[in-house]
């Protein structure tokens, strides 16, 4: 009986053991170094449980009750991996190894070389595709909200009537930021802040900024640093199909389109957006806060594949803006009485771009590319009309090498650019043309230490030669930590499209006298960060980026009163300097997100006597962002803060907190959602006057935080093909 009732017990619990929920340890590593990754993410999906992997690279799963389970291990940067694993004890222990992603989703093309973000030594801030769709949902009529809401970036707008934005980086003017897509120059020149706000973002794959002279790397005009924005191109695999519909509380209703496909050696893309804005007056004292806006672009690319070598890619760019702010009475009912202050602008831009690109059997290869633009565009108020036009072209040929420790790029360009005003009182055109050879290498002195060292020597016609190195080291310390060091010199020939010249609409200000004293501006860079990355406790991943930097630059380009109710250009005697820090934290945990950003940025004018701040431009910046994400929602929380700002009459702003809250539902058909951008209002109405003067004869005074307050928005993006 003792020996029944013995039996009886070990089946029950044998029984009972077996019933208990069982665990799955996965350790996650990399394919070719065999190191484990941090921060991979294991979900089980027909149980729908995740987790992370640790230091060690583990992942524990508990208190699973089914024998057989459904994992994705993912890793940005690597291809995920779907697998069913059988739970075949109380603790399961499996080893998943994943392999590096295509090398087009991990190469930065800004920096001209084949590496991953990882191994460049250059520091890259590298916005990818997912991200742009949430900023595209956020404002989907340009990129000015991807701008703006990176660390150290202020978009300053320099017209209350127009809505022009400039980009400005750590604190310098919008004029020392080059604008590239798919590595051509997007020209700046006459079409200053236009530039930003036409261009939308649903055809970009990946956006990547570069803080810090960048000029050996493209040339002038890359003072402060370059942003590079990357087109979608077409695969074999299926077509692409995005249409993206938006309507904002404002009256803004924008339509984008994207299609590529591809057949064996001939492939295409378009992309068409439309944008129409009604004249919007939030405060109620009758001038715009959003001007009346048409705006229409159409971008269509055709690829040609001749062989598994090669490929040619030409593409059409055109953009036709129409602005018409100032007085809302008179927009909507024409001229009376005192409603007599108009602010128009029209513009037209054509651009070409083409590029061919073949390997030799060396594995080297060469690119041949150029483009040409033409820009047209009418300025209009009461008392003056600035009738322009602008042409520019830009030819490059390259070669560039690579190895198992090494890669080399070097080439040669040519720049054009042929200003041409009609009707003016004072002559103004200018024409440049500018030759340049370069050369950049990527060298791994050890298997921890990168080396990236550059020379661009540029002669200008009118304005001389420059001279251009630039050098960088990377050490990665451990896998968790790595840091950055680098340096160079820039140059920025001089044009009357400054930020100051833009704010008098062009009006009274004296052409550049290359024959004069006036000289090219200068600078020279430094910036240093650091990286670290770990698993801080369970499912918690935390990477942190700390970035100290500094800029000078000479012989700043000054716009001074000439004594006769003109304007002329010299130059400062004495720097301009930027410098400060910028802190970015990241942490994560299953389909959370937590995002906090600190910047300071101490921009002065050395060449007065105070050193005062550089007005317009915050010292104190920070943000956060909370984000969930899962297979069917978006939800995302955010909040910014600008300090008080230095103004011209040397008081200072106020400091604000926008905030905003974004929905997104994901479907099969694809993504319906709403957005309440800065939806505690902040305007810049509640804490100073818009508007002074007569309402006949208005004076703008200048612009330090929003004018257009809240806006709601919703909206759908469909994909018929996944």
């Amino acid at each position: 009986m003792i020996r029944l009732l013995l039996a009886l017990s070990m089946l029950l619990t044998t029984a009972f053991l077996s019933c208990q929920s069982r665990s799955l340890e996965v350790k996650v590593v990399d394919s070719e170094t065999k190191e484990a990754l941090i921060g991979a993410t294991v979900y089980l999906q027909n149980i729908e449980k995740g987790t992370v992997t640790d230091i060690d690279g583990l992942a524990l799963i508990l208190g699973i009750d089914v024998s057989v389970v459904q994992a994705t291990v993912s890793f940005v940067g690597y291809k995920s991996k779907n697998l069913s694993i059988s739970l075949t004890s109380n603790v399961t222990s499996k080893i998943v190894i994943l392999e590096n992603e295509e090398m087009e989703e991990v190469i930065v093309r800004a920096t001209r070389s084949t590496r991953t973000i990882q191994n460049l030594p250059t520091r890259v801030e590298f916005i990818n595709e997912e991200e742009l769709q949430e900023k595209a949902i956020m404002n989907a009529a340009n990129i000015s909200l991807v701008l703006r809401e990176s660390t150290g970036i202020q978009m300053q707008q320099s017209s209350l009537s127009s809505g022009n934005q400039s980009i400005r980086i750590q604190g310098l003017d919008g004029r020392f930021t080059q604008l590239l897509k798919d590595g051509f120059p997007l020209f700046g020149g006459f079409s200053g802040g236009l530039s930003v706000m036409q261009l939308p973002p649903l055809d970009l794959s990946q956006f990547e900024i570069i803080k810090g002279s960048s000029s050996t790397l493209y040339g002038g005009g890359a003072i402060s640093g370059l942003v590079n924005m990357v087109s979608k191109t077409p695969n074999e695999e299926h077509p692409t199909l995005d249409v993206m519909l938006t309507q904002t509380h404002a009256g803004a209703s924008t339509a984008n389109i994207f299609y590529a496909n591809r057949s064996k050696k001939i492939g295409y893309t378009l992309y068409g957006a439309g944008n129409y804005q009604r004249v919007y007056d939030p405060d109620g004292d009758d001038f715009s806060n959003l001007p009346d806006t048409k705006t229409f672009s159409i971008n269509p690319k055709l690829f040609i594949y001749p062989n598994e070598n090669s490929t040619l890619w030409i593409g059409l760019n055109a953009n036709v803006d129409k602005r018409n702010g100032g007085d809302v009475t008179l927009i909507k009912n024409g001229l009376s009485g005192i409603h007599q202050y108009f602010e128009n602008s029209e513009s037209t831009r054509i651009s070409t771009q083409a590029s061919y690109e073949t390997k030799l059997k060396n594995g080297s290869t060469i690119q041949v590319k150029n483009s040409i633009s033409l820009y047209d565009r009418l300025l209009s108020t009461p008392t003056y009309v600035f009738d322009a036009k602008e042409t520019n072209s830009y030819s490059e040929i390259s070669y560039a090498s690579s190895s198992e420790k090494s890669d080399l790029i070097i080439g040669a360009n040519i720049y054009s650019n042929s200003f041409d005003e009609r009707d003016a009182v004072i002559e103004r055109d200018q024409k440049d043309v500018t030759f340049g050879i370069f050369a950049n290498q990527n060298s791994d002195l050890s298997d921890v230490v990168i080396l990236e060292s550059g020379l661009r020597v540029d002669h200008s016609v009118d304005w001389g030669a420059f001279v251009l190195p630039r050098v960088s080291l990377l050490w990665k310390a451990s896998d968790r930590l790595s840091t950055r060091i680098g340096g160079g010199l820039g140059y920025k020939v001089p044009d009357i499209f400054t930020e100051q010249a833009a704010m008098f609409n062009f009006e009274n200000v004296n052409p550049i006298n290359k024959n004069g004293d006036l000289k090219a501006e200068r600078s020279y860079g430094l910036n240093w960060d650091v990286n670290y990355r770990t698993v801080v406790f369970g499912d918690v991943a935390v990477s942190i980026n700390q970035l100290f930097y500094l800029t000078n630059i000479s012989n700043s380009l000054l716009l001074l009163p000439d004594g006769s109710g003109r304007f002329l250009f010299d130059n400062a005697d004495g720097l301009v300097q930027s410098r400060g820090a910028e802190t970015n934290v990241k942490f994560s945990y299953e389909s959370f997100r937590w995002f906090a950003n600190y910047a300071l940025i101490d921009t002065r004018l050395r060449y007065l006597d105070d050193n005062p701040l550089k007005p317009l431009t915050a010292r104190h910046n920070a943000g956060t962002v909370l984000m969930y994400e899962s297979s069917q929602w978006r939800i995302g929380l955010e909040a910014y803060y600008t300090g008080p700002q230095l103004l011209s009459d040397e008081s200072m702003s106020d400091d604000y907190i926008m905030m905003g809250l974004l929905i997104q539902k994901h479907f099969s058909w694809g993504s319906p959602y709403v957005n309440f951008e800065n939806f505690t209002d902040i305007r810049q109405s509640k804490f100073s006057s818009e508007v002074l003067g007569a309402h006949e004869a208005p004076v703008f005074p200048e612009i330090y935080a929003p004018t257009d307050g809240a806006v709601f928005s919703i909206g759908a993006i469909f994909k018929p093909f996944k």
